[in-house]
C-alpha cells in the first residue's frame, strides 16, 4: 500500500508539475467564452491593479507576463507550425530548467526585441536543426499577409508533454508585441505561481471575485482538463488496489491465527481446565495476532522505504514518455500517509482477529486435552 501511494502520488505530482512549470498554476487574463486550451490571447494593458490584487495574495509567490502567436518556422529542408509563447526578461527560466536538453534560454537586449529563440526537441529534429543554427520564422497577420524574421536558435528543450513539445516555442514578448502591433504595455496575461499547487482552485476563485470585470482567473487544471481527469483516474486506481490488498491481507491474517489456535487446542484445554476464562484465552491469541500483525506492518514499512530509496536513486522502473510524459517511475513518499496506512491496516486487521479467536471459546477442555 505504501510503495502504491507513493508511486501514484509521485506519477501525479511529476505530470502536474510538468504543466504547472510551463503555464503556471493559474492563468490571469482577458476573458474570452469559448476560447481553445492553447491559441493566441486578446490583448490586455497592463493594469497596476490587477498586479496589485495578485501579488498581494498571500498564496502567490509570483507572476509573470506572457503572450503567445501562431507562427511557422522555416529550416533548411522542411517548415513546422508552431505556438510561440513570448516572455518577457523578468522570466524566471528556473521553473522550466528542467526542461532544457541543450543550450541557453534566450537572452534579452536592452533596446528593441530579441532575435533568439528556444524550440522543443521534437520541432528541432522535424527541421534537422541545432543549436547556434538559424531559421525563417513566418507570422501570418489577420488579413492574410505574413511577415518574416530570422532567428537563431540557442537552446533545445522538452517537456515529454506531446501537446506542447509538437507546438510551442519560447522567444520575446517584445516580438510578439512589435508583430501584432500592440502598445509596450499590451499583454496576453500573467502566469501566476503559487506557494501550494493544491490550493489553486480557490486561489483562482478568490482573485476572479477580486479582478476587474474584464478579467478572468483559471486555473489550469480547467484549461488542460484531459491531463488532469486523467490523473484523478489514479486516485480510483488506488482504492481498487487498496480493496484487492485488504482482503488478501485479511485472509492472511485469519489463516494465520486459525492455525495458531488449532495448534494451540491441547494448550487451550489445560488453561481452561485450569480455570482460565474464554476472554483471558482470547486475549492471549489477539496478542499473539497483534505481535504477527506489528511485524509485518514494520517489514512492509522497511521494504517499502528501500524500494522508493532504490527508483528515487537509481531509477529502476522506466516509463515511456510519449504514453507516460515522464521517461521513470516517480515516488513521493509522505510521513503521515506512511503512518496513516500503518494505523488503519493495524485496527482493520486487530478487528478481523477477533473472529478467528472466537473458536476459543467453543473448545471443550476435555476434547482438547485428548487433541491429536
Amino acid at each position: 500500500m505504501i510503495v502504491t501511494v507513493a508511486f501514484t502520488n509521485g506519477f501525479q505530482f511529476a505530470v502536474s508539475q510538468k504543466v504547472f512549470s510551463f503555464w503556471g498554476n493559474i492563468r490571469v487574463q482577458h476573458y474570452e467564452s469559448n476560447k481553445p486550451s492553447i491559441a493566441e490571447e486578446l490583448p490586455i494593458a497592463r493594469n497596476d491593479t490587477v498586479i496589485g490584487i495578485v501579488r498581494n495574495d498571500p498564496d502567490i509567490k509570483t507572476a509573470q507576463a506572457f503572450a503567445t502567436k501562431y507562427a511557422i518556422v522555416k529550416g533548411r529542408e522542411s517548415i513546422e507550425g508552431i505556438l510561440l509563447k513570448g516572455v518577457d526578461k523578468d522570466y524566471d527560466f528556473q521553473n522550466i530548467q528542467s526542461f532544457l536538453q541543450k543550450g541557453k534560454w534566450l537572452a534579452f537586449p536592452d533596446s528593441g526585441y530579441s532575435s533568439e529563440i528556444d524550440l522543443s526537441s521534437y520541432t528541432a529534429s522535424q527541421l534537422k536543426i541545432t543549436v547556434g543554427g538559424k531559421a525563417l520564422i513566418y507570422f501570418i497577420q489577420p488579413d492574410g499577409s505574413y511577415r518574416v524574421r530570422p532567428v537563431r536558435v540557442v537552446g533545445i528543450f522538452k517537456t515529454g508533454i506531446e501537446d506542447y513539445d509538437k507546438l510551442l516555442a519560447v522567444g520575446d514578448l517584445k516580438l510578439i508585441q512589435h508583430l501584432n502591433g500592440w502598445q509596450a504595455n499590451e499583454i496576453g496575461g500573467y502566469e501566476v505561481f503559487l506557494k501550494n499547487y493544491r490550493m489553486a482552485d480557490s486561489v483562482a476563485a478568490r482573485l476572479f471575485d477580486k479582478l476587474p470585470q474584464e478579467w478572468n482567473a483559471q486555473p489550469i487544471s480547467e484549461i488542460y482538463p484531459n491531463i488532469f481527469d486523467w490523473l484523478n483516474l489514479q486516485d480510483q486506481t488506488i482504492v481498487i488496489v487498496f480493496i484487492i490488498m485488504t482482503i488478501v491481507a485479511l485472509l492472511n491474517l485469519v489463516t494465520c491465527l486459525i492455525i495458531l489456535v488449532l495448534e494451540r487446542t491441547r494448550m487451550v484445554g489445560v488453561l481452561k481446565a485450569l480455570g482460565s476464562s474464554d476472554g483471558i484465552i482470547q486475549r492471549i491469541f489477539l496478542n499473539h495476532g497483534a505481535i504477527i500483525t506489528v511485524i509485518g506492518i514494520l517489514g512492509g514499512d522497511v521494504m517499502a522505504i528501500v524500494i522508493c530509496w532504490l527508483q528515487q536513486r537509481f531509477g529502476l522502473i522506466s516509463l515511456p514518455e510519449d504514453a507516460y510524459f515522464i521517461s521513470k517511475a516517480v515516488v513521493k513518499l509522505n510521513f503521515w500517509s506512511v503512518l496513516a496506512i500503518d494505523i488503519v491496516t493495524f485496527l482493520v486487521c486487530f478487528l478481523v482477529l477477533l473472529i478467528p479467536s472466537l473458536i476459543v471459546r467453543k473448545i471443550r477442555p476435555v476434547q482438547a486435552i485428548r487433541f491429536e
